[in-house]
């Protein structure tokens, strides 16, 4: 049921991310580091749900383009902090802002209690341990 919706939700960020020069995965990165000033490599895949080894080719983009910056961390010379930069910070907010005028646009479609309901189930939903998900 809910497939066709996240799907469409989906296609349209996709010119979102475009327009602003990211990954789908470039803008779960720099959310991820939004409330985290330093994150090991490791703490940011298990944060976002993803493997800290297929998040590379991402982490190099997002350092290419001077939306995240990597320094060695002085605990442990084998890795890296990762942080958001300003320019970084500025994208994940234009990114993030356009998501979320179009989720407006599209919540408008329901009346105040529907939506009072719908985002009410989404976000207890949401916040399910994944195992609990996956079970």
């Amino acid at each position: 049921m809910l497939q066709p919706l996240v799907r469409a939700l989906i296609d349209a960020e996709l010119p979102v991310l475009a327009r602003h020069g990211i990954t789908m995965w470039g803008y779960v990165v720099l959310n991820g580091l939004r409330d985290a000033p330093q994150s090991t490599q490791a703490a940011l895949a298990e944060k976002i749900g993803a493997d800290k080894t297929r998040i590379i080719a991402t982490l190099d983009d997002l350092q290419a383009a001077g939306l995240i910056s990597r320094e060695p961390d002085p605990g442990d010379r084998r890795a890296r902090l990762l942080s958001i930069t300003a320019a970084g910070d500025r994208v994940r907010r234009a990114v993030q802002g356009e998501i979320q005028r179009n989720e407006e646009r599209l919540l408008a479609e329901l009346t105040a209690a529907e939506r009072k309901a719908f985002l009410s189930a989404a976000q207890r939903l949401s916040s399910l341990p994944v195992a609990r998900i996956l079970s």
